[in-house]
């Protein structure tokens, strides 16, 4: 049910910009305000949600590591599994963002019936390469679409398309990426409805984003391989936009699927800074990963812990220091 809901959430939403543009004539609302305001949102939502997390302060040295701290010159460590100093949390962060390796190595377990925990593999892979398909894919088709919002073009936005497009298949060219992502998707959703466990655990929300991705996806492919629109007259309009000097009469000129795209575009641009997706920020922030494993080298205060005038050792000998000679009790310090 939480996955009907959610598509049926975007079903309304393309109803929504169907009935907007081609009965009440709001291509100005879904086609200049509406972007303008999903972006301000985009924008301001992640400053935001950015500036509270960086305000909670790190308590303790958490980073999450599977490997050999460095400690004795004899010992052997694993400067990568668990970092030292910031040059090898940043190796391991480029790894995590670009490659995700922690996803890569996760293992599932089971117990078996003589109650023996048994580690594996699973279908961990699968899902690995799902996400990096789609993650990649998604920067690929994004870096694509700059050649809209820039004039002239820049100069490695044709050597994307190139690379993307090599396949030559009829006219217009076909993209790779338009198939994977939706590939990549379709396997997420799939996964998530057909294994019991992540099924029960499933809210509306997670749904709604892999429909609402889906959708974005879907009616851009279908926009460029089936039901063509005017691309000078988007480009005008987008161009228009980003200069602050929008052409209201290229408006109607443009065809109803870019609408249905550009309100897609912008519901799932909005929604971002409030969703899991912000898990894009997020892991720059994360403590268990970008925290060096240096707490035998250093010691790490906790920030909340309220100012105590402590009474040393030193001070409390230095203080009682005539009465312990006199009980002859040996002192620390001469």
């Amino acid at each position: 049910m939480n996955a009907l809901y959610s598509f049926l959430a975007v079903v309304i939403l393309v109803l929504a910009v169907t009935v907007g543009t081609s009965v009440v004539g709001l291509q100005w609302l879904f086609g200049m305000v509406i972007p303008c305001l999903a972006v301000a949102v985009f924008i301001l939502g992640i400053i935001l949600k950015v500036l509270k997390w960086a305000a909670v302060p790190v308590p303790f040295c958490i980073p999450t590591v599977c490997g050999q701290q460095k400690s004795l010159p004899w010992i052997k460590s694993n400067p990568l599994e668990s970092p030292p100093n910031k040059l090898f949390v940043l190796i391991r962060m480029a790894l995590e963002v670009l490659t995700f390796r922690s996803l890569f190595r996760n293992t599932k377990f089971e117990l078996t019936e003589d109650r023996r925990l048994i580690y594996g593999t699973g279908s961990s892979q699968l899902l690995w390469l799902a996400a990096m398909a789609f993650h990649w894919c998604f920067l690929i088709i994004l870096l694509r679409h700059l050649r809209f919002v820039t004039e002239p073009v820049l100069c490695f936005v044709p050597i994307i398309q190139e690379l993307d497009g090599f396949l030559q298949l009829g006219a217009p060219r076909l993209y790779l990426t338009s198939i994977i992502i939706v590939v990549a998707l379709g396997f997420l959703f799939l996964r998530r409805i057909m294994t019991p466990q992540l099924r029960y655990i499933s809210l509306p929300s997670d749904y709604f984003a892999l429909f609402l991705l889906l959708g974005v996806t879907i009616s851009g492919d279908l926009m460029r391989y089936f039901t063509k629109v005017d691309v000078v007259k988007v480009k005008e309009l987008v161009m228009g936009l980003v200069t602050f000097h929008p052409d209201l009469s290229v408006l109607p000129e443009i065809g109803l699927p870019f609408y249905i795209h550009l309100f897609l575009v912008s519901v799932l641009v909005a929604y971002f800074p409030f969703s899991k997706m912000m898990h894009m920020a997020g892991v720059f922030l994360s403590p268990t990963r970008n925290l060096a494993n240096d707490s035998r080298v250093r010691r790490h205060i906790n920030p909340w812990n309220p100012d105590v005038d402590v009474h040393t050792y030193d001070h409390w000998e230095e203080e009682f220091k005539d009465k312990l000679i006199a009980a002859e009790i040996p002192l620390e310090r001469d």
